[in-house]
């Protein structure tokens, strides 16, 4: 393509071809309506030779106007500058400098010294951001959708990392913007550990090692994964206990269990307007919600993770690591930054673990065998990392068995969201959250 030398230039290009690129981006949030129109909220020269542009644009769709940073360049095809290692390298160059420019604010943390002069590489799993990759030494998230304020992700990276917990990566640097006259998180440098797994792919290679081995039981199977979940459930715990110590905790009183209660009840309601096949568990899924009102004893809220999932989790040779405190990026601001029970991660990671049990099943003709082994291995790790969370918990939280009622109903209702979820994406998942809910409600609390 031929080069475009004015930054102006560029940013009409770029926003005019935008409603027709933006659903096919990964980590754009809007792909279930159309784009209807885009314009430029704010745009920074970061670079002249090579070109190149930070960019904040409004997407408008209907009922609904959001946020969106790019980084451009004249030199790519799709004008994006994360896909080249040099112009990736020049964020990093600023952090590693303290720069500002034209109001973008490039910092790394009291104490931290960074090596500038690195390639860039951009992690191609990522979905609603955009993480670099710097050497083995650094990686950058870029929050693609942007809210106004400091992210979640950087806040309790930070308070974690001043009461040194072992269990996330440092955060090195950010990037700052403004939105709305307000000061916004645009980017959060962190360590790398470039020997991590990432618990999802560790979990489902360890059914599939359980599926191809006939008549063997999960603790039978060299790729039994119960050991690990055990000590997964103690990092979990430890940091709730570290976000504890950190931003403190409060009671939640009757008000605050019943405003959740009529949450979930709103969820409920809504998805089963659009998916018919609910509609069968309303009855159990209700009394399930209304029985967490029974949770003895006070409730702990604090800041907690707010979308743990196996994904969301990494091995290290040293041990089990945090990652993304963003909040489920759907979210509101508010709700995820809202104090909320640990139990509700708790309840994310018992259904990750039904999921990495049973992904091998979907699409596939009925296997009885097959089936009877998902639900062992799922059992046998949801009941270890119940148990390593049990024996590394803050006293404020306890074991999460103690809290049956009030845990069932946060899993039943993250089931829900799944429900809708695969409904609008990915219809043949659906009858993973539809059998889980039909299990969960049929057996009550343990």
């Amino acid at each position: 393509m031929s080069a475009v030398t004015d930054p102006h230039d560029l940013v009409d290009k770029v926003v005019a071809e935008l409603p027709e690129r933006l659903p096919a981006q990964r980590w754009f949030g809007g792909k279930d309506r159309p784009v209807t129109s885009v314009r430029p909220l704010r745009t920074t020269v970061l670079g002249e030779d090579p070109l190149l542009v930070h960019l904040v644009v409004e997407v408008a769709q209907p009922d609904r106007r959001a946020p969106y940073q790019l980084l451009v360049t004249d030199l790519a095809e799709d004008y994006d500058a994360t896909a080249d290692p040099e112009l990736a390298g020049r964020l990093l160059d600023l952090v590693a400098e303290g720069a500002e420019v034209d109001g973008l604010r490039f910092a790394h943390e009291p104490g931290v010294e960074l090596e500038a002069g690195l390639r860039g590489r951009p992690i191609t799993s990522e979905q609603s951001n955009t993480s670099l990759v710097f050497g083995s030494q650094y990686i950058l998230k870029l929050f693609r959708k942007l809210t106004t304020g400091e992210n979640p992700d950087l806040v309790l990276h930070r308070a974690l990392h001043r009461v040194g917990c072992e269990h996330i990566a440092q955060p090195l640097g950010s990037i700052t913007g403004e939105l709305d006259g307000e000061p916004t998180t645009v980017g959060m440098l962190q360590q790398f550990l470039p020997d991590a797994v990432d618990g999802w792919a560790m979990a489902t290679t360890s059914v599939r090692d359980l599926m191809a081995e006939g008549d063997l039981h999960a603790d039978e199977v060299g790729g039994d994964f119960a050991g690990e979940a055990q000590r997964l459930g103690q990092a979990v715990a430890t940091v709730h206990a570290d976000l504890e110590r950190a931003l403190g905790t409060q009671r939640a009183d009757a008000g605050d269990i019943d405003r959740t209660v009529r949450n979930m009840v709103a969820r409920l309601d809504s998805v089963v307007a659009a998916v018919p096949e609910l509609r069968p568990y309303v009855p159990a899924l209700r009394e399930a919600f209304d029985r967490a009102r029974d949770t003895p004893g006070a409730v702990a809220i604090q800041h907690i993770h707010g979308d743990l999932h196996l994904g969301q989790v990494l091995r290290t040779v040293q041990g089990w690591l945090l990652i993304d405190f963003e909040g489920e990026p759907g979210a509101p601001i508010a709700e995820r930054t809202a104090l909320r029970s640990p139990l509700r991660d708790v309840a994310g990671m018992l259904r990750s673990f039904d999921y990495a049990a049973h992904q091998l099943l979907v699409g596939q003709p009925e296997d009885h065998q097959l089936a009877v082994r998902a639900l062992e291995w799922s059992r046998r790790n949801r009941a270890a990392f119940t148990e390593g969370y049990a024996e590394a918990a803050a006293e404020s939280v306890g074991d999460p068995r103690g809290r049956g009622y009030l845990l069932r109903a946060f899993e039943l209702d993250k089931a829900v969201y799944e429900v809708s979820y695969e409904y609008a994406n990915r219809p043949e998942w659906l009858t993973v959250p539809l059998s889980s809910i039909a299990r969960i409600t049929g057996e009550g609390v343990r």
